[in-house]
């Protein structure tokens, strides 16, 4: 029976969640999701300074809107602490770590030696093989015993094997002079602690993984199977940063991108199943696998981004699509929708959601269903009215008194009054759309008048000819 499959998710809360820490929360669920296995979620906060609770919160609620479900509880790796300690006093007792005296002012000063003789600046500490008789009474940190000779290899399911010389590598720092673990320590007992099977992160982690290797050797723990992914870029080639726009995902949420295109987007930045672009999350969990990340950086493309999004809008379920529309407008501190236009809304999703590529789109779209009377028309609008005249659409109505509601009925009904006046239709459809929505671009004539029903119709069109 194969080990069941366990990701993470660990991001610091000392800011939101940004994009590149989506794509990376998004790859470890789809991989676990896909594989039947546990996607678990871990705050990095060890670094008290910069995280702030607000922080945290925002990271929860992008991946919630994100629909990125995580198993059991967030854990915090600052509650730890303890645990982590254990560890490195466990390898200290072993052998495998040793106390170190030096201070900092010490370190420094072997560095700017090093520097001005042109020599590594690497730390040999001196108490590595030192006699404990000679320990002074004095604050120490405890250091790992690195390999000094020989190769570490990172065997990554992305960059391939990755290998490090010993030497490269010093004896780091588990435990501070002050009692306190370093980040190194904590995510490797963390992860082991947590059962984590594939640690799939992004690149600018894979140096850590050689150093990290060397505290699961010295605990004859399993190594996990490691990961690492290309940062995202903009689409200058350059790493994406607030010169490129929104960064947090909540900020595409406000924007009004909905969360399936999001999804989909971001699996599709530095992955590839095929020739496939768009795709469902069944289908993205059945598909995703390690093999099809490229090593090189993606490129973030707001009209690829966008295209995708009117896809997965298109195919929405109408009373979903509803729902993630009220949120959107939460997020983006737009006034909510009443009763009434929240079940008008749906009840037009059909002629709103094709060709709609984000939520202020299709709301725009949307305008004559949530609208009232009187219709305000704009500025195109308001030549439409003013090239018919109000005769024409005051003998309308009476013609559409007694057609029985339906679309066939009502095309037939207004090509007919089109004819009779010499007009081709969509002369006709101009003013209707001014009428109906006091817009120049709606949808069709007919699905408005579906949507609005008779009375709604007639009314607006009397008041339009006025």
């Amino acid at each position: 029976m194969t080990e069941q499959v366990v990701t993470r998710f660990a991001p610091s809360p000392t800011g939101f969640l940004h994009i590149g820490g989506a794509r990376t929360a998004l790859f470890n669920w789809l991989y676990a999701r896909g594989r039947g296995g546990k996607f678990l979620l871990r705050i990095e906060d060890t670094d008290r300074e910069r995280s702030t609770p607000e922080a945290t919160a925002a990271i929860l609620q992008g991946m919630a809107w994100l629909g990125l479900d995580h198993d059991g509880d967030v854990i915090s790796q600052f509650e730890g602490a303890a645990r982590h300690a254990e560890v490195a006093h466990q390898l200290l007792a072993e052998g495998k770590a040793y106390k170190c005296f030096s201070t900092q002012e010490e370190i420094a000063a072997f560095r700017d030696q090093a520097r001005s003789e042109g020599k590594s600046t690497l730390f040999r500490s001196p108490w590595r093989d030192a006699d404990p008789a000679t320990h002074p009474d004095a604050p120490f940190a405890i250091r790992i015993k690195a390999p000094q000779d020989g190769v570490t290899v990172i065997h990554d399911q992305v960059q391939g094997d990755v290998s490090i010389r010993n030497d490269q590598l010093d004896d780091m720092i588990l435990l501070r002079s002050d009692g306190t673990p370093v980040y190194m320590l904590a995510v490797v007992v963390d992860d082991h602690d947590m059962g984590v099977t594939h640690v799939i992160r992004g690149d600018d982690h894979l140096n850590n993984a050689a150093r990290q290797m060397m505290i699961y050797e010295a605990m004859g723990w399993d190594v996990p199977v490691w990961a690492h992914i290309p940062l995202i870029h903009g689409p200058d080639g350059k790493k994406l940063s607030k010169r490129h726009g929104a960064l947090g995902a909540q900020e595409y949420q406000a924007m009004g991108y909905p969360a399936a295109g999001m999804r989909n987007y971001l699996a599709r930045l530095g992955w590839s199943h095929g020739d496939d672009e768009f795709f469902t999350d069944a289908q993205a969990k059945d598909w995703f696998d390690l093999g099809g990340i490229g090593k090189s950086p993606a490129r973030f493309d707001l009209k690829k981004l966008e295209n995708l999004c009117g896809q997965h809008i298109a195919i929405s379920d109408d009373a979903a699509l509803r729902q993630e529309i009220e949120a959107y407008l939460a997020a983006a501190d737009l006034p909510p929708l009443t009763e009434t236009q929240s079940s008008d809304l749906e009840r037009a999703m059909y002629c709103l959601k094709d060709r709609a590529r984000t939520f202020p789109e299709l709301l725009e779209k949307a305008h004559f269903a949530l609208t009232s009377r009187p219709i305000v028309p704009d500025e195109k609008a308001a030549k439409a009215l003013a090239t018919v005249s109000d005769g024409i659409l005051t003998e309308l109505t009476p013609h559409l008194q007694n057609v029985s509601w339906s679309r066939n009925e009502l095309e037939e009904a207004l090509n007919s009054f089109a004819e009779s006046k010499d007009l081709k239709f969509g002369k006709l459809a101009g003013p209707l759309r001014a009428a109906l929505a006091g817009r120049a671009v709606t949808p069709s004539v007919f699905d408005m008048m579906l949507v609005l029903g008779r009375e709604e119709t007639l009314a607006r069109l009397s008041e339009a000819a006025k």
